[in-house]
């Protein structure tokens, strides 16, 4: 893992290499998916079956879940799991029922009444990855805002395991969070059929959820069809950390997010020269006895360093111009900081708040903004899965106090059909 000291142009080299690490979207992927939007769009579950068959080579044992499998498999989980996700989805839950938005109304005495509903979705498609890459945790994420919203009917699609079964895990979670209907399909054809609907899938609204490149490039290409959660790249963490950080929590804490990809990045900004040396060795440490080892090392290899800073205010600059999804604060008084910092996905303060208690269990959602867009994004929230709808009332004498104005400014930008809607409304 590199170390760099900030003197305004090595960091900075570094940083501009980092923006580079997603890359394009590979043209070949995007035909590739293109081609399978355009054969579901026409051609419905058949197409969806067809890839499940080419992609995983059998069919599932059956393609949308029997609620009574999902029941089962609830009631046959080991209690210890349940009781670990029910205590998760209490703190998810209390968080974002903070959110709810409400409408307004405003009634003016010249009669005037103007307002906004806030409404949620009918209907959000949940797309969970399978195989090795499925996690209970998304589920939660992101049914249960979903659900505080209002959301109507959330369907989730995940692709079946090689014996055509569902991911139990998976399972419990959706039968935990309410989750309505669970369809075993995968891949860009599955988010391709929840976005235009099939003979058994049903359109839905939005699409939420994680997924491979293939899954992340239907998203993006079927937004304006249907509205997506946000377009994520790899996994990242910036720990900013003075010297009363413990090594080993630094060390820990940044392994905790190169774990996920090889593509992952995880950073340390600090104003201790001691502090990243014994991070270093920490990390050649603890990765010895940790299971993705390889993947850990090739992330800090290739998107890792320790960059040492002159200054906490330096930590806060660098922490704002990288805009992490992962924010951690291993500094003396943390919450000094808070108000200075400004773009962060999710921010963990103190040594004890480590980045895993957002993954699964403090409350605050998980699906965060990645690649720097935390400076003009926000996390997946109850507001994601609500629309606003505004309405105005108005009498003849308040139309007739602003008709003017009105008039004057459709004429002026050419638009006397916009005028004349108004003007005829007080001929003789």
């Amino acid at each position: 893992m590199r170390k760099i000291f900030a003197n305004g142009t090595d960091e900075a080299a570094f940083l501009a290499e980092l923006s580079k690490r997603a890359g394009e979207t590979n043209k070949k992927v995007t035909e590739t998916v293109t081609e399978i939007i355009e054969n579901v769009r026409e051609n419905g579950d058949k197409a969806v079956n067809d890839y499940t068959l080419k992609f995983d080579g059998k069919l599932p044992q059956y393609y949308e879940v029997p609620r009574e499998v999902i029941n089962d498999a609830l009631t046959e989980a080991d209690q210890e799991f349940v009781e670990a996700l029910l205590n998760a989805q209490e703190n998810i839950a209390d968080f974002h029922k903070r959110q709810v938005e409400q409408g307004f109304i405003n009634p003016m005495p010249n009669g005037v009444i103007l307002g906004q509903r806030v409404r949620g979705l009918s209907k959000v498609g949940l797309y969970v990855p399978g195989g090795t890459a499925a996690y209970p945790s998304s589920v939660l994420m992101n049914a249960i805002p979903a659900k505080i919203a209002g959301v109507k009917e959330i369907i989730m699609v995940t692709p079946p395991l090689k014996d055509g079964t569902p991911n139990k895990d998976i399972l419990v979670a959706a039968a935990i969070c309410g989750v309505d209907r669970i369809f075993l399909a995968g891949g860009a054809q599955a988010v391709a059929a929840l976005a235009y609907g099939t003979e058994q899938i049903p359109k839905c609204d939005k699409i939420v959820g994680p997924g491979n490149i293939f899954v992340a490039t239907a998203k993006k290409l079927l937004y304006g069809v249907v509205d997506i959660d946000m377009i994520a790249g790899p996994s990242e963490i910036l720990v900013i950390a003075d010297d009363t950080a413990e090594p080993k929590f630094a060390a820990a804490d940044l392994m905790s997010q190169a774990e996920h990809d090889v593509l992952a990045s995880a950073i340390m900004v600090t104003t201790s020269e001691k502090l990243a040396d014994e991070t270093i060795a920490e990390i050649n440490r603890q990765k010895q006895y940790l299971e993705r080892k390889d993947i850990i090392e090739k992330s800090l290899n290739d998107y890792g360093a320790i960059i040492i800073a002159d200054s906490r205010q330096r930590c806060v600059e660098l922490a704002n111009e990288i805009a992490p999804e992962h924010l951690e604060v291993l500094m003396y008084n943390p919450m000094e900081l808070l108000g200075s910092l400004d773009n962060a996905g999710s921010i963990f303060l103190g040594h004890f708040a480590s980045e895993p208690l957002g993954d699964y269990y403090a409350g605050p959602n998980h699906v965060l903004p990645t690649s720097g867009t935390a400076r003009f994004f926000s996390p997946l929230g109850v507001a994601s899965f609500t629309k606003r709808i505004s309405y105005t009332y108005y009498t003849k004498d308040a139309l007739a106090n602003a008709k003017d104005d009105i008039v004057l400014i459709a004429e002026r930008e050419g638009l006397t059909a916009h005028a004349n809607a108004i003007k005829v409304r007080f001929e003789d």
